[in-house]
């Protein structure tokens, strides 16, 4: 599902100003029932059309970092591609998430940066695209997606994961069940204007709960 940015002739609750380039594919995927549910700073953040050069950039902090052993793991093993999960359980550190635009699809990469008490800082990269069986995937590298179902539950914009799946050379096979990490669950929760909490929960059937994060942003100039 595809659906081009545009320009407004008139303003809208939470989009931007008029004449400003303004993304509908999240409300598109939502429908308007539910995308008129949630407060005006997420419809603003998620109606938002990044092109060439642009970039917009959350700033904050981790506030709760919480893995069980398998999650340590399942996260040490996917540093083989790229580390899609956080490694170290840090907490109360620093936070940065930059947002530009994927040339090769339109859609919108996602770099997280989790900095450490000791080392480097953790660079997270993954890239949001409007394709795959529910309109919207996440894809992480070495040909992995993970298919996202978009919802609002009690004013907040929740994203799941909706199976997974190897992407080889315009193949696309999905995973079974049994070879899936778990289910995993974002959420965007307004905490004030122009603030936002961002919780990670992955669970799996058998392990349960391995990873639980939550951070709390605010919004940057570009």
């Amino acid at each position: 599902m595809s659906v081009q940015a545009r320009h407004l002739s008139e303003s809208e609750p939470g989009h931007a100003a008029p004449g400003e380039l303004v993304d509908l594919r999240f409300r598109t995927l939502l429908g308007a029932h539910q995308w008129s549910a949630l407060p005006a700073d997420i419809r603003a953040r998620f109606s938002k059309r990044l092109g060439g050069n642009a970039a917009v950039t959350y700033v904050g902090r981790i506030a709760t970092m919480q893995m069980s052993w398998a999650g340590r793991i399942l996260s040490q093993a996917l540093r083989l591609i790229g580390a899609p999960l956080p490694i170290c359980l840090d907490s109360d550190i620093a936070s940065i998430v930059t947002v530009t635009e994927d040339a090769a699809t339109g859609g919108q990469i996602w770099t997280r940066l989790y900095a450490k008490r000791a080392g480097f800082p953790q660079v997270i990269h993954s890239a949001k695209r409007f394709s795959g069986p529910t309109g919207l995937e996440e894809y992480i590298g070495f040909g992995v997606t993970m298919a996202l179902r978009p919802s609002v539950e009690d004013g907040a914009l929740i994203f799941r994961s909706a199976g997974y799946a190897l992407n080889f050379g315009g193949i696309r096979l999905t995973l079974p069940g049994w070879l899936a990490p778990g289910a995993l669950t974002v959420g965007h929760r307004a905490t004030g204007p122009g603030t936002f909490a961002f919780t990670l929960t992955l669970s799996h059937r058998l392990f349960g709960q391995l990873l639980y994060q939550e951070g709390h942003y605010r919004d940057e100039r570009s």
